[in-house]
């Protein structure tokens, strides 16, 4: 009778907590849930989500004691659910300024792959848009690379006067460290034969000539760009970084940078912000070199309002090996027209004391900084410059950020890890500029070792793989097949020694990436308590073969618990 008793005891117990369960507003089950938690690839059967956090994750029947009359049953019919995708290194407003812009990306992401494919774009583009060219007076382009163009040459300002003679006309380096402008944009540049280049950068020059050939490197290209976009009104600012957000969560992003910001671009943000506009997060580094005074001002956030933070501070020094304007300890294998078999790129700063500074100011003022360094010597100065600011400062858990380091030697990955400093590799690279860095840029031998994931792995460190938007398309899914295959456009294997597993790839834009924004106990995994941030994909890269993961489709992208994107 006892045990009876005892029995209908337990059984009452176990109802009644049915009952007093906490409802999910949505359970997802019935596919491959992959937590992201740990080691190696870790599956669950369900997740239960509740106000925007995980409520549970384990096997279904336990998931199912949170099902409630309001509860929706959300079954994956065998696709893959992942933590939301987190970017690790991109440039949100920009990607939108890239959407709305002509595209001059060459094959695959678009149909720039020759001079005269760009002037017939651009022609289209004015022929659509001519409302806003006639109210913010640019005819813009973004995306040509002249390492793809059939002539290997950058278009020139003679070139783009055939779009226009009257309305200044500028294009985008597929890089965003070189530009081309016509005659009329020059003009308004204030750039002809007697101007000096500016520190920093390059003002090219027509063969035998010093007029002006319209490309204009780094400095050169930067101070007249922030200009014409210092130009844009409101209305066009939201409109360009809504574009930028759309294009992000298109490819499972909850997490998006705004690195090297403007006090404009975070105006911008937090206007959207706080008209609830962000459908997922943004976080914002501003440039440490220009926007000092606002960054003294408004400090960093460790949380979100609304969906928007100061996260750091970026600092830029130097500039794009496809651009040739890296810099490199050793010279590239085809210098740029005019310049030496000795050229070796350029720094961001004529004096390494200057970068110093602000890399003391960043850790004084207790900032994360993300550092751009594409090539070795660039690197060199970033870890000198660490080095000396935690000998002033204090070494603390800073994740101060090496972002592309690309050229990464591995003695500069030991000093990484000692100093504390974590590479974000650009890894998509060995994919869309392969080809050239082993032929133009770096030679084979340093194309072989570019973003050294593999390398880092074997040291003991962590890292982040990240797409720099509008560098290439926030897609997700070229970062992954990239890391994994270091396959270039032509079919050709770039360094199969730096290759890395699908897991550890996911990792690098999952629980590695919320580590780097200090954010790993909200995000990157699938565990209970943190945010329900998710992206559902038509098949599982982990189970995939790796060839095939570049036709992985993003199906919806979930941001707490809210649908934001759906195929």
């Amino acid at each position: 009778m006892k045990k009876i008793l005892a029995l209908a005891a337990i059984l009452a117990f176990a109802a009644c907590r049915r009952e007093t369960a906490v409802p999910a507003d949505a359970i997802y089950f019935n596919g491959d849930i992959l937590t992201m938690a740990g080691d190696a690839p870790a599956y669950i059967q369900a997740v239960a989500v509740k106000d925007g956090k995980i409520l549970f994750a384990g096997p279904k029947p336990e998931a199912e004691k949170f099902h409630g009359e309001k509860t929706v049953m959300n079954d994956l019919k065998g696709k893959t659910i992942l933590p939301g995708f987190i970017d690790a290194h991109g440039h949100v407003w920009n990607a939108g300024f890239q959407a709305v812009s002509a595209n001059l990306l060459p094959a695959p992401d678009g149909q720039g792959n020759d001079v005269a494919a760009v002037i017939s774009l651009l022609n289209e583009w004015k022929a659509k848009n001519e409302k806003a060219i006639g109210k913010y007076g640019w005819i813009v382009g973004f995306g040509y690379d002249d390492a793809q163009l059939k002539e290997k040459l950058p278009p020139t300002a003679d070139d783009l006067d055939k779009v226009s003679i009257t309305v200044p006309v500028i294009i985008i380096h597929q890089s965003g460290h070189l530009a081309v402008m016509n005659h009329k944009a020059l003009q308004m540049a204030g750039y002809n034969k007697d101007s000096k280049d500016p520190a920093g950068g390059v003002i090219r020059r027509k063969e035998g000539s010093s007029e002006p050939n319209g490309v204009l490197e780094e400095m050169a290209m930067f101070t007249p760009l922030f200009k014409m976009m210092g130009s844009l009104d409101h209305q066009a600012n939201e409109k360009i970084a809504q574009a930028g957000l759309e294009s992000y969560m298109r490819f499972g992003f909850t997490t998006a940078q705004e690195g090297r910001a403007t006090s404009d671009a975070c105006d911008t943000w937090q206007k959207l912000a706080k008209e609830n506009k962000l459908a997922i997060d943004v976080a914002a580094y501003p440039d440490i070199q220009t926007q000092m005074s606002y960054m003294k001002e408004n400090g960093v956030q460790k949380k979100y309002t609304d969906h928007f933070r100061i996260a750091g501070v970026k600092l830029s020094l130097d500039g794009s090996p496809q651009g040739k304007t890296a810099w490199l300890t050793k010279p590239y294998i085809v210098p740029p027209p005019g310049q030496p078999k000795t050229y070796t790129g350029y720094p961001a700063f004529p004096k390494q004391s200057d970068a110093a500074a602000l890399v003391d100011s960043a850790y004084a003022n207790n900032w994360q900084i993300l550092a751009h360094c594409n090539g070795d010597a660039a690197i060199d100065e970033y870890i000198s410059a660490v080095r000396h600011a935690a000998e002033l400062y204090g070494k603390k858990d800073r994740r101060s950020v090496a972002i592309h380091a690309q050229t990464a030697r591995p003695d500069q990955l030991d000093a990484m890890k000692s100093l504390g400093i974590m590479p974000s590799f650009f890894g998509m690279h060995t994919y869309y500029w392969g080809d050239w860095h082993r032929d133009e840029t770096l030679g084979k031998e340093r194309a072989y070792r570019i973003s050294p994931a593999a390398t880092a792995l074997k040291k003991g460190m962590i890292f982040t793989q990240h797409h720099d938007a509008p560098v290439a398309l926030p897609n997700s899914i070229m970062i992954l097949y990239a890391a994994v295959n270091r396959t270039s456009r032509s079919g050709q294997v770039i360094g199969a020694d730096e290759r890395i597993s699908a897991y550890d790839a996911l990792r690098s834009i999952t629980i590695w990436a919320a580590y780097q924004y200090f954010e790993q106990d909200t995000k990157g995994s699938i565990e209970k308590n943190k945010l329900a941030d998710f992206v559902i994909l038509d098949q599982n890269p982990v189970k995939a073969a790796p060839e095939t993961i570049k036709d992985i489709i993003v199906l919806e992208t979930i941001k707490e618990g809210k649908s934001v994107y759906k195929k």
